[in-house]
């Protein structure tokens, strides 16, 4: 069975629209995971993890101060304008279509969120605070998407 660990209220993800994680996965890697609101009334949850990468160009979907851009049920790529649906984490659009981010594993109940991937161990809240994060200065966008 996997090891819980409490990350957050559903009710912080709702009202912030989304909240952000660094996890060490089974590799030994750091990465970000990003909490988003799902909408859908066949999900499980009302509340979806993500690791925090496009698939496309390995870009943040979410950084520090400005969280995910989340419209209409969808994560928007800040650089291409790919949107992944936030339950799914599936693309149908931009330079990312059909591909889907990869999931992290975790249980919502009464009303808290907890991780329970067996591959993920938590590190802190918030993004990776080493030295690896390149684009730090953000994504020079190429999208036709204006926010």
């Amino acid at each position: 069975m996997a090891t819980r660990y409490r990350l957050t209220s559903v009710d912080t993800v709702l009202d912030d629209g989304s909240w952000l994680f660094t996890a060490r996965n089974g590799r030994g890697e750091d990465v970000e995971v990003v909490l988003v609101p799902c909408e859908d009334e066949n999900a499980d949850s009302d509340v979806e993890a993500w690791v925090n990468r496009c698939t496309h160009e390995n870009q943040r979907l979410s950084r520090e101060g400005v969280g995910a851009i989340v419209r209409d049920g969808g994560i928007v790529c800040p650089k291409h304008g790919s949107i992944f649906d936030s339950c799914s984490g599936y693309c149908a659009n931009g330079p990312a279509a059909e591909s889907t981010l990869p999931s992290v594993d975790i249980a919502v109940e009464n009303g808290q969120v907890y991780l329970t991937d067996e591959d993920v161990t938590y590190l802190h809240e918030g993004p990776r605070d080493d030295d690896e994060n390149e684009d730090d200065e953000g994504p020079s966008s190429t999208s036709h998407i204006r926010f």
